[in-house]
């Protein structure tokens, strides 16, 4: 009889507990999604958005109805394949015996393939219902592949099926914990576009409605599908289910935060007075509150009443682990009508629609805002403010779990360096003045303002950050995780001793992305686009901080991460870098057409903003702030690379200074013994050859005086 050879890492046990749990995963799942639909349908109905409108072809009654009903499956399997990822990636602990890692992905992909065909359906019926040609029209397929990328709402659907469907298809093949946890990441990254659609899209306040309701998307998915995972996969965690759901409610109480404060701004957004919240749309959005605070409060009956006693029994069908199934399945069942009531909110008419707006100037039109009446003087520079509240948020946090990990360290007796602390949260300080201050509000309609803000976020900065060493402090104030799973420390460190970053944080290729994407941005549509986009806006800022942060980190860094270069290297690229740096701020001040022209010439036109001048010379003056100012970050760059170079010297002198101590200058002697042999050496040398060539018959040495 033969026997199997089968190696250990073949996954026929994977390939068992998937077929056992399809058919249960799949009902779960399906219920799941029926609970959203029946929100979906009842909150669509009661919001008026299944009426037809008037004289408009909507394209009939399969786009009208199927498209809440479509979005709400998307939603829902999205949510379980999101979580389910998340837990495979992150949480679920792993063991010879259950792989549980693999089999939560596999799950994945099965629920990811609905998720991605609901979202093409999804995106095919919203083309129908704003074109107003039905599904079953001959032209529809070529009205799809015309409009499916030259209309904004459309393309933000598409490029989100993509991205899922990276993601499904990367998790059927994922197998280690690190490309699960990118997987995961890039699930979460497919919803982000979708915040672009819908009233978000067309709203005032263009980028706070965005920017909220990118985060509320993936804080609900993230919350809704990781305790739905747990759920379905309850049966493979036996003794691991305490601290799944431990680091799962963790995860969770951000996410109820981050729901809470981005539906807070979205509401204030759109739904604007009190008055407001009469209408269909402001009911739907008290629906959703008060289904949010149950479930916070659900969260915290948990927090306190099970999931410390999970930890310490054996789950099973009583008891703590009983109670806990009990009540996430009712939480589940919550989550999934707050998530079909959000998608029939979507289709119903806001309070403040966006045609019922004063008087929208040019520059509201452009940027989302009114224009600046006036140019900027002396006390304008830090009295202007027009807060944007996700870089707000984002520069709180940073400065919150710095501080949080210092006090960490102080509690436990460790020290960390005043002056980096300082320099970490004033870095922080002087990027929400850059982005919600004078430079973001000028920076947006003004070109020589707008050179500024960029010189603070891609030179000035970063400094002060890459000197916080943020990676050192978070490796030592979070502790380790011994299962095997990818926790916050666990990702930051992979990160840091990565290939991709080993590749971009080279000195050469950092910068090369520095100095050289300047140019690709600014001679390219890239700059109109960021300024006449939110998400170009926004990837303008990630790419730019990134950017002058990993410069700087390959210069003056401390925290780990690939092999530095030696600091005398590193001054040579930084010259370089600086000269590069200086040819773009001359070639702006000797460019004599405008860059975004169509852009500043549509402003101008409006007649507000004669304050700026012409625009030429404002942006010569643009060139001259990047080639003036931007080189005191770069002189400061230098001095900062030479008192590394000087402490490394000193460092590796006192190296050798203690090794002397221990080793009584062991090296030292050894130096001299050689120098003592080579010096016995070269005299037996010479004596054998004056021995040789002048022996005491002399005859090789020179003639007798006396002979001719």
């Amino acid at each position: 009889m033969a026997t199997s050879t089968a190696s250990p890492n073949a996954a026929p046990s994977v390939s068992v507990q998937v077929n056992d749990r399809r058919g249960v995963v799949m009902g779960w799942v399906s219920a799941l999604a029926g609970c959203t639909v029946l929100a979906a349908v009842a909150a669509g109905a009661f919001g008026g958005a299944f009426q037809r409108l008037l004289g408009f072809s909507d394209g009939g009654a399969v786009a009208i109805y199927g498209l809440p009903i479509a979005r709400a499956i998307h939603d829902a399997f999205g949510a379980v394949t999101v979580g389910l990822l998340l837990l495979a990636g992150t949480i679920l602990p792993d063991t010879t015996s259950t792989r549980r890692r693999e089999t939560a992905c596999r799950l994945a992909t099965m629920t990811g393939a609905v998720w991605v065909l609901a979202g093409f359906v999804t995106m095919l019926l919203l083309i129908s219902n704003v074109t107003g040609i039905g599904v079953g029209d001959s032209v529809f397929a070529s009205t799809v592949t015309s409009f499916v990328w030259k209309v904004d709402l459309f393309r933000v659907y598409f490029i989100s099926v993509l991205v899922a469907l990276g993601a499904v298809v990367g998790s059927a093949v994922a197998h280690t914990k690190t490309s699960m946890a990118w997987m995961a990441a890039l699930s979460v990254i497919a919803l982000l576009p979708l915040a672009l659609a819908g009233h978000s899209g067309g709203s005032f306040a263009h980028d706070t409605a965005v920017n909220s309701l990118a985060v509320h998307l993936a804080a609900a998915f993230v919350w809704c599908g990781g305790l739905a995972a747990i759920l379905l996969l309850w049966p493979l965690l036996t003794t691991a289910a305490g601290v799944v759901v431990r680091r799962y409610s963790v995860l969770a109480a951000w996410c109820f935060f981050g729901i809470a404060g981005s539906g807070f701004l979205n509401g204030m957004v759109r739904v604007g007075e009190l008055e407001g919240l009469t209408s269909p749309y402001g009911v739907l959005l008290i629906v959703k509150t008060i289904l949010l605070v149950a479930l916070g409060l659900a969260g915290l009956g948990m927090r306190q009443r099970i999931v410390g006693r999970l930890e310490e029994a054996q789950p099973a069908g009583t008891g703590a682990a009983g109670e806990f199934r009990r009540l996430a399945v009712v939480e589940v069942t919550l989550m999934a009508l707050a998530i079909g009531t959000g998608v029939g909110l979507s289709r119903t008419p806001t309070p403040i629609p966006r045609s019922g707006l004063p008087d929208p100037d040019i520059a509201v039109a452009l940027t989302g805002y009114p224009a600046p009446t006036s140019g900027l003087t002396g006390p304008d520079w830090f009295t202007v403010w027009r807060l944007d509240w996700l870089w707000f948020v984002v520069a709180l946090l940073a400065i919150g779990i710095y501080l949080w990990a210092v006090r960490r360290l102080a509690q436990r007796g460790d020290a960390w360096h005043l002056r980096r602390t300082v320099s970490w949260t004033f870095g922080w300080l002087v990027f929400i003045w850059t982005t919600s201050g004078s430079p973001g509000v000028y920076g947006k309609v003004q070109f020589s303002t707008h050179m500024f803000m960029h010189m603070m976020l891609t030179m000035g900065i970063p400094i002060f950050l890459v000197i916080g060493a943020p990676l050192t402090l978070l490796a030592r104030a979070i502790p380790a995780r011994r299962d095997k799973t990818m926790g916050p420390r666990e990702l930051l460190l992979a990160t840091a001793h990565s290939r991709w970053l080993s590749f971009f944080c080279n000195p050469i290729i950092a910068s090369i992305n520095f100095a050289g994407s300047l140019y690709v941005f600014y001679f390219t549509g890239l700059f109109e686009m960021a300024l006449q986009t939110h998400t170009g806006h926004v990837a303008m800022v990630v790419h730019f901080m990134l950017a002058g942060y990993v410069f700087c980190w390959s210069l003056i860094g401390i925290d780990p991460g690939p092999k530095r270069w030696p600091p005398s290297l590193r001054l040579v690229a930084l010259f370089v870098t600086m000269s590069v740096h200086a040819f773009f701020g001359v070639a702006i001040m000797s460019a004599t057409t405008l860059l975004a022209g169509d852009f500043f010439t549509a402003l101008a036109s409006g007649g507000k903003m004669a304050w700026v001048g012409p625009l030429l010379s404002d942006q010569q003056a643009g060139g001259g702030i990047t080639w003036g100012i931007g080189e005191f970050p770069m002189l400061m760059l230098a001095l900062l690379t030479a008192v590394t170079w000087m402490r490394a010297d000193e460092h590796e002198a006192r190296r050798q200074d203690r090794q002397a101590e221990r080793d009584h200058d062991a090296a030292l002697t050894a130096y001299n013994a050689e120098l003592a042999r080579r010096g016995a050496e070269m005299s037996r040398a010479e004596a054998d050859w004056q021995e040789h060539h002048q022996g005491p018959h002399g005859r090789h040495g020179r003639p007798d005086q006396h002979g001719d």
